[in-house]
């Protein structure tokens, strides 16, 4: 889940600070030029350190950066290497914290890598040529695997979204990923996808996107307590407002007055809205929690639903929001009317379109908790990803209820 807000994209450089596998410092690299500006994107950064100092290297974590927040400036990672090169000398420490992720560890991606080695050995296969790092930060650890023609992906995930693995599992028949394997530290071996990121999606496709997220959701219906038990967060009526509630104390001061008196008006009036909301005739469900056209991937033949590690239990519209945020404004009408339709088919006699309105302030103040989930799981060096997040969605919330009269 990514707020990748318009902001001047600035070029990237980045400074290695080189361990080995059993900890030990051994100097810095002098900033290298890197083609992407995305910090948590690091297959240029360690195809730049091989091309200019012809070494090869794990990115571990960000360390520190120069600007207050992505894209872009110079940023500083922590890298593992095999055995100690040339470097300059570095005057930092490295300090333990009890949320740094194993895979943000010395030793932690190699381990990674070995599971997924034997998961793919429990399918007759092997990796025909050395994986691949693709990103890494506080939200999860990706690599590419080549088998052959083609490639297995793992991702490791913080144990927050640890139960990724389980719901793809219980999701089988539907267009979701496939899977190798996955684990109970968050790890997970994807088959490949074939396809593009749907990104661009054109509007037949955004509509598919539609009609597959609200299948897999009407099959849900029903079986809250499975989803419970696989961990996933509960986002149904009293339980999010309570979640609201706490997000708007606690980043109080980050508002202004005007903003705290209109969320405040807002969280007291939560109780009655779900009971408008419910009202509507949809009941709770499956939510994907990170739903745009850019977590699918597809083809002609058909798409796929990525990445739900995210997900958790409430009212199926929570995915509407910010779904429409991510398509072009001249298609947001004809994408509700299908959405409608669909639920209509679905439960008849409810109303979908009035519980996405009363649902659309909530959802946008939901972004604001799930944000905060993240800050209070992650080490303190890769807040700066998400640190001004929760106050900008909270800020976007009372804006939309001004707006909204």
């Amino acid at each position: 889940m990514e707020s990748q807000e318009e902001t001047t994209m600035q070029p990237r450089t980045a400074r290695l600070v080189l361990v080995t596998s059993d900890g030990t410092v051994v100097g810095s690299l002098p900033p290298l030029p890197v083609d992407v500006p995305w910090w948590q994107e690091v297959e240029s950064v360690v195809r730049a350190a091989r091309e200019r100092d012809g070494i090869d290297v794990t990115i571990l974590r960000l360390l520190e950066a120069a600007r207050n927040r992505a894209p872009g400036g110079e940023v500083t990672y922590l890298a593992e290497i095999a055995a100690p090169v040339p470097a300059e000398a570095w005057a930092g420490k490295i300090e333990p914290h009890p949320l740094r992720q194993a895979y943000a560890e010395p030793g932690g991606p190699a381990a990674d890598l070995d599971w997924a080695v034997r998961v793919l050995a429990g399918h007759g296969l092997t990796p025909t040529a050395k994986p691949i790092q693709i990103r890494t930060w506080n939200l999860s650890s990706v690599w590419r695997i080549p088998i052959g023609g083609q490639s297995a992906w793992l991702k490791v995930v913080p144990p927050f979204l640890a139960h990724e693995g389980c719901i793809i599992t219980a999701l089988v028949g539907f267009s979701v990923p496939r899977l190798y394997g996955y684990d109970a530290n968050g790890r997970v071996l994807i088959v490949e996808i074939p396809g593009d990121d749907m990104y661009e999606a054109a509007l037949p496709q955004l509509i598919g996107m539609v009609t597959l997220l609200v299948e897999i959701q009407a099959a849900w219906i029903d079986r809250v307590e499975e989803l419970g038990a696989m961990g996933l967060p509960d986002w149904r009526g009293l339980s999010l407002a309570s979640e609201i509630a706490e997000i708007v104390r606690r980043r109080s001061e980050d508002l202004s007055e005007d903003e705290r008196e209109t969320l405040w008006r807002f969280v007291r009036r939560l109780p009655a809205l779900f009971t408008e909301v419910y009202a509507c005739g949809l009941p709770d469900t499956l939510v994907h929690g990170d739903c745009h056209p850019g977590n699918f991937r597809g083809t002609e033949q058909g798409l796929t639903l990525l990445d739900w590690g995210d997900s958790g239990i409430g009212h199926p519209l929570l995915d509407q929001s910010a779904f429409l945020d991510a398509v072009p404004p001249e298609y947001v009408e004809t994408i509700k009317e299908h959405w409608n339709r669909e639920w209509q088919a679905r439960v008849p006699g409810s109303d979908p379109g009035r519980a996405a309105d009363l649902l659309a302030p909530i959802a946008m103040a939901r972004r604001a908790v799930i944000y905060q989930r993240f800050l209070d799981n992650i080490e303190p060096s890769e807040r700066i990803y998400h640190r001004d997040d929760p106050a900008g969605w909270l800020r976007d919330t009372a804006e939309l209820l001004k707006k909204s009269g």
